[in-house]
């Protein structure tokens, strides 16, 4: 008899496999409608560290605001999409990107955790390399 459980689980996995898999090839193609279009309406947002951007974002509107803010205010340009990660509840992706400020630019490596909800991005938990840089950037 098969494992129930462990074929949800790949079932599951795949799903969010997929919809991370979409986004992140969406960000690294420049594909600003299909990124748009992979978050849910009630997308929400947690940064985290110590700035004006810091805490967490509810709804798909708020968020983009949100993110268009912190391109301004930090210049960021994806560099590579490094790993896709995915398990039955969660899925992520690493990625590298440069900062410019003052003149000068940073890389930072990002870990960016996604739960799914209706085949969309329903949460992302940010997580820096760096989070004092960030905090600086966005000061």
């Amino acid at each position: 008899m098969a494992d129930v459980t462990a074929t949800d689980d790949a079932a599951a996995t795949e799903q969010v496999r997929r919809v991370i898999t979409r986004y992140a090839t969406a960000w690294a193609a420049g594909d600003l409608p299909t990124i748009r279009d992979c978050y849910h309406e009630q997308f929400a947002l947690h940064y985290g560290g110590n700035n004006p951007l810091s805490g967490v974002h509810k709804g798909k509107g708020a968020c983009l605001a949100v993110l268009e803010e912190f391109r301004k205010r930090t210049r960021r340009k994806l560099l590579s999409v490094d790993h896709i990660m995915a398990g039955p509840e969660r899925g992520a992706v690493l990625a590298r990107e440069q900062f410019s400020h003052d003149n000068k630019t940073t890389d930072v490596q990002r870990l960016l955790v996604y739960s799914i909800l209706d085949d969309r991005l329903h949460e992302c938990w940010v997580y820096d390399q760096d989070q004092a840089l960030i905090d600086q950037l966005l000061a």
